[in-house]
């Protein structure tokens, strides 16, 4: 094996390990905006629930207050 089928084979490799890593940083890329979305669908889910909760507490101080 020439020195010149050597060096093409290695571009070659370097040529794919290169295609692979872009596609792992675009892959990379998408998991952080798919997590970033679920991170803040919890938060506002959260936030709802946490209303929730507070507006029984209240209804249910006022219905003993009241009584």
């Amino acid at each position: 094996m020439s020195l010149e089928e050597r060096l093409a084979r290695i571009e070659g490799t370097v040529e794919q390990m290169d295609k692979r890593l872009n596609h792992l940083e675009t892959e990379t890329r998408d998991l952080r905006e798919e997590l970033r979305d679920l991170r803040s669908d919890l938060n506002n889910r959260f936030l709802w629930l946490l209303g929730v909760q507070i507006s029984m507490w209240i209804t249910i101080i006022l219905a003993i207050l009241f009584k």
